[in-house]
């Protein structure tokens, strides 16, 4: 049986789960609720088991905070015996528009800490990573304020939508893998 590691990036704490920066949980909170799945707390993180197609989805909200999510996505990896071609990171992306998805293989960290230290640990930056638009509308120098602040009325009204649309990538990318789910859904 395939297995995937399927990790959401966020931080713990009740202040931060409305938060632009913690999108990777409430994606996976999504796929969690739509299966009807519980998530229980264990080394470095909160984590639930779902199956579909064949497949074993191995879902990872890091408990680490955002900034230090490589050891747990590196410890979790390394114990299920996941290859990394089968790893999938969910960040929030500040260059693209408000609920816009891209799957990307490799990349930079974009400056985003946690995408940084998960490079860092994991000694590459080929590794799949799916980016959620946040966009960039805050004035300068507003950036931490922004990506730490609650989802506006009108994001709040498509949401729903768009965590749909994430949960159906994360299933596409386990059975349909990582070149077709791009061209699926990159940009839609």
């Amino acid at each position: 049986m395939k297995k995937f590691l399927i990790v959401g990036l966020g931080n713990i704490g009740e202040k931060y789960e409305n938060t632009r920066h913690n999108i990777g949980f409430k994606i996976l909170d999504q796929l969690a609720k739509q299966e009807n799945l519980t998530f229980e707390t264990e080394k470095l993180g909160d984590i639930t088991t779902y199956k579909f197609k064949g497949r074993t989805f191995i879902l990872l909200k890091p408990n680490t905070y955002m900034n230090l999510s490589g050891k747990a996505v590196q410890y979790w990896l390394t114990k299920e015996k996941i290859p990394l071609e089968h790893l999938l990171v969910i960040t929030d992306d500040l260059n693209l528009p408000f609920g816009s998805i891209r799957l990307k293989t490799k990349g930079s960290d974009g400056g985003h800490n946690g995408l940084k230290d998960i490079q860092d640990k994991l000694q590459t930056t080929a590794y799949n990573r799916f980016r959620f638009g946040i966009s960039n509308s805050f004035s300068k120098g507003k950036q931490i304020d922004y990506v730490l602040g609650e989802w506006s009325t009108e994001e709040n009204l498509i949401m729903e939508e768009r965590l749909n649309q994430s949960v159906a990538l994360i299933k596409s990318f386990g059975t349909a893998g990582v070149s077709r789910t791009m061209n699926a859904f990159n940009g839609k």
